[in-house]
């Protein structure tokens, strides 16, 4: 006979997934079909309201998230809008033990009961005060911890710089069309559409988005420090935790795929070879000597993050600059697997 816990492990997840149309849902779904574990998925629309679309060419109409609706679910995974997102933290909440909610968009992140969590960190999440609420970090401020948690094992970090170039498909499928339509409108000699950077990307970078953009790139780079500070708190033993380093987020013309470019000092003079050597794992791959550089085209549809280009600060002997890329759509449907297979084992 079946213990209760086989049982449980054996059974199909059934969750509920808020905002199956968005570009980061599409990527939950396909991550979560190919799992080890068999998921059932019930599919709602961004805003968590009734809305007709379509899936695999057929129409489909998706029903209003509700206490109804979720009945039956084991998990509620986050991947749509900020009133979505919203709509579904405050039914799990009102349930007598809250309904257990996945966040991969980071839009919780500032609700009293979040708990920010990263696979390539942790087994895991936090675990406490109340544990219904993971929020998936940040991919870039994973990628970070991950390289400094690892690199502070060969020598202390004393300083680190990143600048980071975010991809368009992080403001969604409206953020990848825009780009597309002021590429062809350039090249056409045509106005430009700028409702959601408010700015020309196209054959440009932006340090800042225009004062009418619906989201500030300002914002987004203080949720990848908090996220990233989260993180590296919990990293290590108090003594050997890694101090904070500085960042800063350009918008890049390119549709998916983050790239990073780090500077970081260490104690003492390094070498290289010995650097990509403690990198190196299951979760970040190096690439060295004749290999094709790390790029974020290349990184599309891989898991974990690529790391090369690993050189020498020719006017500082204990520093060295690296080349990351992170698909960062991935990251998190990966993130949310791992947070669905950890909890049911």
């Amino acid at each position: 006979m079946k213990s209760a816990q086989q049982t449980r492990n054996s059974r199909a997840l059934h969750v509920a997934l808020v905002g199956s149309e968005t570009l980061l849902g599409r990527e939950v779904k396909e991550v979560l079909d190919g799992s080890s574990r068999s998921v059932s998925i019930d599919n709602f629309a961004a805003n968590g309201e009734g809305s007709f679309g379509e899936e695999e060419g057929e129409p489909v109409y998706r029903q209003p998230i509700s206490p109804e609706t979720l009945a039956s679910t084991d998990f509620v995974i986050v991947a749509g809008t900020e009133v979505g997102a919203q709509k579904a933290y405050d039914l799990s909440k009102a349930e007598a033990i809250p309904r257990s909610l996945i966040d991969s968009t980071g839009l919780l992140d500032h609700q009293p009961e979040a708990r920010i969590w990263s696979p390539m960190l942790e087994s895991a999440p936090d675990s406490s005060g109340p544990g219904w609420l993971t929020v998936v970090a940040h991919p870039v401020s994973a990628a970070i911890a991950l390289l400094l948690t690892k690199l502070s094992k060969l020598q202390p970090v004393e300083s680190a710089v990143f600048h980071v170039f975010e991809p368009a498909s992080e403001r969604g499928s409206q953020g990848i069309a825009e780009l597309q339509q002021q590429t062809t409108s350039l090249l056409a000699f045509r106005n430009l559409e700028k409702k959601i950077f408010d700015a020309q990307l196209s054959f440009n970078l932006l340090p800042a988005y225009g004062e009418d953009a619906p989201v500030k790139l300002s914002n987004v780079e203080q949720r990848i420090e908090m996220h990233l500070a989260t993180l590296l708190a919990r990293s290590g033993s108090p003594g050997a935790r890694v101090a904070m380093p500085s960042l800063r987020v350009v918008q890049a013309p390119v549709f998916h795929g983050y790239s990073v470019s780090a500077w970081i000092e260490l104690s003492g003079n390094v070498d290289p070879a010995a650097v990509a050597q403690s990198l190196a794992s299951a979760q970040v791959e190096i690439r060295t000597g004749s290999e094709e550089s790390p790029t974020n085209v290349g990184v599309a549809g891989q898991s974990g993050l690529i790391a090369g280009d690993i050189r020498m600060d020719r006017n500082n002997p204990r520093a060295v600059w690296l080349w990351i890329v992170i698909d960062n759509l991935r990251m998190r449907a990966d993130s949310v697997r791992d947070l669905l297979l950890n909890a049911y084992e």
